[in-house]
């Protein structure tokens, strides 16, 4: 099962965007229509609401007077966090009772106006961000709905910014143009991202790249940040730290692209605990890479013992965002030596540059291999020599530096 967040501002024609996937068999969540259905008449929700608010916010016909409820509810902040803690677990509970009767291989869709303000995008394999200028939302509202301007305006404001949106953001949406314009769009995301996204996960199989290397790309650090917020969400307590590795952590250095992600953990045993709860995430495990390889041994102790360069792979199973995620023993050379070569880089763009050219000569090797695990191992071999030089200067570089992990 695949698990969709989709959410924009108001007015930018985020339930398009949730027709075109339901049609296309996704099983639609909307928050909106749930946290109506929870207050109907008859219901326990509206029991309790005028139970806290009193009747007077009905209707004649004993429907819930919605303007009557805003009025008392938005009044002041304890009001409204008493209207919270009465729509809000209700419709929790619609949310997971869709949910746990959806298929195994359904692609769950949930509409969340407020998804980004609730930083609720972890909960989700992917957010799904469908935007609109300000300008032109507040001219959709005011002549597709009838809001007065001041009203519109008002509403945007009190949403995430553009900024937040994108942060948040694994797929942008731009809804501009003509209605029906974004429909080939949601239809190429679904056949080509969520449908074989899905099915990796249910079968445990990660996405492939060829080593090809790219221009760096500056949002690598956010799209980092949210693949780090999800691997946090399934590793709870085990996971010491979570860390951004690899090239593209390093600004402004080409590198394939491919997140690289290291989970630190107390034991390889904590590691082989949330195997399955990664896979769910959407990080399956790969079997075949459960070590790094031993460099020579300098500036910390243990590097001769293979038995310290033994880790847990994982991979990303979405195809839209390629990623590696390395879990390692805290303390050991291999989790250690990870962090301290990202930092040299970062730290000494001679360093970066010299690294770019090999890497840049080990992609041409590559280059041509149609067999993936053999180009990965032709790319990995070419820079097999200069690592081997440059893990002792690393270490020199930290003992200079007093450079800590």
């Amino acid at each position: 099962m695949l698990r969709l967040g989709l959410t924009g501002g108001i007015g930018a024609g985020k339930s398009t965007v949730a027709k075109v996937l339901t049609e296309l068999g996704g099983v639609l969540v909307d928050s909106d229509v749930l946290a109506r259905e929870v207050v109907e008449p008859g219901t326990p929700g509206l029991q309790r609401l005028t139970d806290t608010f009193g009747a007077d916010i009905l209707a004649p016909d004993g429907s819930l007077d919605r303007p009557a409820l805003a009025a008392k509810a938005f009044g002041d902040e304890e009001s409204r966090k008493k209207l919270n803690a009465i729509v809000h677990p209700l419709v929790g509970e619609r949310t997971a009772a869709i949910i746990d009767g959806a298929a195994p291989d359904a692609i769950v869709v949930q509409d969340i106006p407020l998804l980004v303000e609730g930083s609720m995008g972890p909960f989700f394999h992917l957010v799904v961000i469908v935007w609109v200028d300000a300008e032109e939302r507040v001219r959709r509202l005011t002549g597709q709905r009838g809001m007065p301007e001041a009203d519109a305006r008002a509403r945007i404001a009190a949403q995430a910014t553009d900024d937040a949106r994108r942060a948040a953001a694994d797929v942008w949406i731009d809804n501009t143009g003509a209605p029906g314009s974004v429909d080939d769009v949601v239809r190429a995301l679904w056949s080509e991202r969520l449908i074989p996204f899905e099915r990796n996960i249910r079968e445990g199989i990660i996405a492939r790249v060829h080593p090809e290397q790219v221009t760096a790309d500056p949002t690598w650090e956010s799209q980092a940040r949210r693949i780090i917020s999800r691997l946090a969400l399934a590793c709870a307590d085990k996971a010491v730290r979570i860390d951004h590795i690899g090239s593209t952590a390093v600004p402004g250095l080409d590198a394939k692209d491919v997140i690289d992600i290291q989970i630190t953990v107390r034991s390889l045993d904590d590691a082989d605990a949330v195997a399955e709860q990664l896979r769910v995430a959407g990080f399956p495990r790969r079997e075949a890479s459960n070590f790094d390889h031993p460099k020579p041994a300098y500036g910390i102790g243990g590097e001769a013992d293979p038995a310290v360069w033994a880790k847990r792979f994982h991979g990303s199973a979405d195809p839209g965002r390629p990623a590696n995620v390395h879990i390692r023993v805290d303390g050991w050379p291999n989790q250690t030596f990870a962090l301290l070569f990202r930092d040299w880089l970062r730290a000494d763009d001679n360093i970066t540059t010299e690294y770019a050219g090999i890497k840049r000569r080990a992609s041409e090797a590559a280059a041509g291999i149609t067999d993936f695990g053999s180009a990965i191992e032709a790319y990995e071999n070419a820079k097999a020599p200069w690592f081997d030089v440059a893990y002792r200067r690393a270490w020199q570089w930290a003992e200079q530096t007093d450079w800590t992990a």
